[in-house]
């Protein structure tokens, strides 16, 4: 029979992973969470592992605004709305990681021009095409899904680029310059099992999909979770080895925007038109 004080120990622990948790949130999410009476910088590199967790969530509130709209309009619409809904839900986070990272690997030619221009506020051409490029192909893609199949790859999608996103935090250093880091406690690296610990929550999004959707999901073939995964992968280290080569490590936009390629790598795959097995 556990003592009382390992009780405690357990509850304590809970309590901790509970506000790792709610960090997580608050950093990917703009909503609303309790204020923190005493907060440790460290807790935001720590609660990176729930970042896929966030990830479910907001595939989950997305995919609803998605439901919702495609019973009153067409799945163009459905797609726009809930596109909007998310960038609205996440204060277009990973968005504006797309754009700098456009901008900076696009027109930096030596590793110190393209960090100067990460950092620029300002909006660039390669930053614009690369946003408005990534969102077509966000919309048109999960337009083109049947209804059911959308909600699926959302949750899935929003759910899974998160955890190839901080898959970079376990392969590569920071390549950035850490005095200038927006979020400092995340120029950290992630040990392998932290990254592991993380895929879990992505488990749980197919778990929990395949029985709330059972029908749902097997109207998705074999051939294209396979193909959806390939192209994730493959989106990730394309990204991996970009910010290598050019930053000899990732940062936070760089983050941003391979969570920006692989969910759009997943609905690629998911939309495909390929025999289903």
């Amino acid at each position: 029979m556990p003592s009382s004080s390992s009780k405690l120990s357990i509850l304590q622990r809970l309590r901790y992973e509970a506000r790792l948790v709610l960090v997580a949130i608050q950093f990917l999410t703009r909503l609303p969470i309790p204020s923190f009476s005493h907060y440790d910088p460290q807790w935001l590199h720590q609660s990176s592992r729930y970042f896929p967790a966030v990830g479910l969530l907001v595939g989950v509130l997305c995919a609803g605004v998605f439901w919702l709209t495609s019973l009153l309009f067409t799945p163009l619409v459905a797609a726009v709305m809930s596109t909007a809904f998310g960038i609205k839900l996440t204060g277009a986070f990973h968005e504006d990681g797309l754009a700098d990272s456009c901008d900076g690997l696009g027109g930096g030619l030596t590793r110190e021009r393209t960090l100067e221009i990460m950092k620029d506020s300002r909006l660039g051409t390669y930053g614009v095409l690369g946003l408005v490029s990534a969102l077509l192909l966000k919309i048109s893609l999960l337009a083109a899904m049947p209804v059911s199949v959308a909600i699926v790859a959302l949750i899935i999608g929003h759910t899974a680029s998160r955890l190839f996103c901080i898959s970079l935090l376990t392969l590569l250093p920071y390549g950035g310059e850490i005095e200038h880091a927006k979020a400092k406690p995340m120029a950290q690296q992630l040990t392998p099992l932290q990254g592991l610990y993380s895929s879990g929550w992505l488990i749980l999004a197919i778990i929990l999909v395949t029985l709330i959707f059972p029908n749902r999901m097997q109207q998705i073939g074999v051939v294209q979770w396979l193909l959806a995964l390939v192209l994730a992968l493959v989106a990730t280290d394309y990204m991996r080895r970009l910010l290598h080569r050019r930053l000899d490590g990732y940062t936070g936009d760089g983050l941003g925007a391979t969570q920006q390629l692989s969910e759009i790598a997943i609905y690629v795959g998911l939309a495909a038109s390929l025999p289903l097995i």
